[in-house]
């Protein structure tokens, strides 16, 4: 319940039921609330002291009043979670807890009955990988057994291996997906693919280094270079230097990004990409251009925010601090515990404090310091909207502006247009028949949902006589069409429009159509745009962001174009605390804090911090080792 009433201070009235706080369920409380008075259920003292006849109330609602309460409200999405945002929806209420009858082990006692060189399935499971794989290796069969297990086993000691080779021996076999780290879970969907014995197959990777700490990325270059020795052929999408490095041959596709792109701009070995003086990933490559080392980087003595106690997952009890008013980034390898630290701990006990709401942080003893700053913001790669109606020149609310101009011209005037005819999300200019989508949405029932052109508009959103309507040639569903580069051009003299677009310029998504929907966008673009979306509103206050990754999927000359937006929000007082793996990010910090050594139970301790030249001195850090490479320090 804790999810469902996150604050047990808060009444019926107030809202203490966090489902029925969304306007989609508001209708819900409001039945409640109706039938209170009937049933003696008080609505206006803590939720915490009410009895149990009320909270049966709650749960089980009123059936002679056509009111499920909270078991019929989740049985009915329960129903209906074939829809993905009503299965996104009912997460959020999901915990877990383990069984009190099997006790965690999944079966039956009759099928843990069954045993293997002395141990059940569920004892197995229970082993580590690399413990798992002498266990195997040291079980003696009959010749019978050893026939028939053949196959079996050499499956099982080949996808051991192979998890074991990327750097995973220390996992469970039986740990659950949803408790792995973004690089844990990206080797381990990559087991069916690396750890086969198949030959003559064409293996298509995108980015398999997401995630990965550099000492992760060469094990799963070796375990990807098996697989060409094997016989295969593997087609690699990545920007991580060790991985073209490794690459036989190198395909780069540009000179830009969106409509600037589409052209093979080089063919060939890493040997003949530096050679090339004009080309950008080979000048990267060779040092030539990138991230330049500071001269002196930001002191960190603008106050720190301390986190005590933090003892979730993996973390050993730890007390952190970390410097406000600079660049801080938290390194470590894949499953070290930055995540658990960052986003599961630190920034749920900060939202505490400033009273935001937020999933409850994981145990940690105290938090000081939260007093230097007046709000926090994470920043995440969760995407920013489920349908094509959210855009990014909405997120960043420059299409008010927009739509203020066409309202502004003679044609509008004269047929006495509002900004309001001209906006997609309201009656008045759209579409009727797709309501201002410019698609129209096939239920496909326990498939994912299927989008087609509106036969109306034709996928313009707008009616024909407000598409007549136009601005310097253009009408609106010209405009967004557009670019963000090109639309900055053509709405030369419109210093509110201009000072939108120029953020999205800023973090580096001057490709994106202005009405691009959001649900095509990748994470790291979403990333992107809500730090563009926050640089837009110009806002004062002494604001901490924290950052999970946003180096994900860039270039090394986009990753400039983030480290600029950084420097901004340094310069306007704020504070950045990034999760990042980035090596060329890492020689930009001005204060790095290291988890590890290992992952899972050898991390979630504090290996090193300071300055990336501090780092270099600690033996302990693998950070600090290839950050000696690109510090040039031997």
């Amino acid at each position: 319940m804790e999810l469902i009433v996150p604050d047990s201070s808060k009444s019926l009235l107030e809202g203490a039921i966090a489902p029925w706080k969304t306007p989609a369920y508001e209708h819900e409380l409001q039945e409640l609330l109706a039938l209170a008075d009937d049933y003696e259920l008080p609505v206006d003292i803590p939720f915490r002291e009410l009895t149990k006849a009320h909270l049966k109330i709650i749960h089980e609602g009123v059936p002679e009043r056509d009111f499920g309460g909270l078991n019929g409200f989740f049985a009915w999405l329960e129903r209906r979670k074939y829809k993905m945002h009503l299965r996104v929806f009912l997460s959020r209420w999901r915990s877990y807890r383990q069984c009190p009858k099997c006790r965690g082990d999944r079966l039956k006692s009759e099928s843990l009955a069954t045993k293997v060189g002395g141990k059940n399935i569920a004892e197995i499971c229970q082993l580590k990988i690399r413990e798992a794989i002498g266990f195997f290796k040291q079980i003696e069969f009959t010749e019978w057994q050893r026939e028939v297990a053949r196959h079996v086993i050499e499956q099982i000691h080949s996808r051991l291996h192979y998890l074991n080779t990327v750097g995973l021996g220390y996992l469970t076999l039986d740990r659950t997906l949803r408790t792995l780290s973004g690089g844990e879970a990206q080797r381990v969907s990559l087991t069916t693919a690396l750890g086969s014995n198949l030959v003559n197959m064409l293996y298509v990777l995108d980015e398999p280094t997401v995630g990965l700490h550099p000492k992760d990325v060469r094990h799963l270059c070796k375990a990807i270079m098996s697989l060409k020795d094997r016989g295969n052929t593997v087609i690699v999408v990545d920007h991580q230097e060790e991985m073209l490095r490794n690459a036989d041959q190198l395909i780069e596709v540009g000179p830009g990004a969106g409509d600037r792109g589409g052209k093979i701009t080089f063919q060939g070995t890493i040997e003949e990409m530096l050679s090339q003086e004009d080309n950008l990933t080979g000048s990267y490559i060779a040092g030539t251009r990138g991230v330049v080392i500071p001269e002196r980087r930001r002191p960190a003595n603008r106050g720190w925010l301390k986190l005590k106690g933090a003892s979730g997952n993996n973390l050993k009890d730890l007390t952190v601090e970390f410097p406000l008013g600079v660049l801080c980034l938290v390194t470590g390898v894949s499953g070290s515990g930055k995540s658990t630290l960052v986003q599961d701990t630190l920034y749920g006990a900060v939202c505490r404090r400033k009273r935001k709401d937020t999933t409850k942080p994981l145990p940690y003893t105290d938090i000081v310091g939260d007093g230097q700053i007046d709000d926090i913001v994470l920043v995440d790669q969760s995407p920013i909207g489920r349908s094509p109606r959210s855009n990014p020149v909405t997120y960043i609310k420059a299409f008010d502006q927009i739509r203020a101009v066409f309202a502004d011209t003679l044609e509008a005037r004269t047929h006495n247009y509002s900004a309001g005819h001209f906006s997609f999300n309201v009656d008045g200019g759209r579409c009727s028949v797709c309501k201002g989508v410019g698609q129209l949405e096939i239920d496909m029932q326990f498939l994912a949902d299927v989008y087609m052109n509106c036969p109306q508009c034709g996928g313009t959103r707008y009616r024909d006589e407000i598409l007549n309507v136009t601005y310097r040639g253009l009408n609106i569903a010209d405009v967004l069409g557009m670019t963000v580069r090109e639309a900055f051009s053509f709405f030369r003299g419109q210093n509110k429009v201009q000072t939108k677009l120029k953020r999205l310029i800023d973090v580096g998504l001057d490709y994106l159509q202005l009405g691009q929907p959001a649900n095509t966008l990748s994470s790291g673009e979403a990333q992107r745009l809500k730090l563009a979306a926050y640089m837009s509103t110009h806002k004062r206050n002494r604001t901490l962001f924290i950052l999970d990754e946003p180096s994900t999927g860039l270039h090394f000359n986009d990753i400039l174009q983030l480290q600029d937006c950084f420097d901004t929000l340094l310069a306007l007082g704020h504070s950045l605390i990034v999760v990042e793996h980035n090596l060329q990010l890492m020689k930009a910090a001005d204060y790095i804090i290291d988890i590890g050594p290992g992952a899972a139970d050898e991390g979630g301790t504090v290996i090193a911090q300071g300055t990336p030249e501090d780092l270099t001195r600690i033996e302990a850090s693998h950070t600090g080792r290839f950050l000696r490479g690109v510090l040039n320090i031997d």
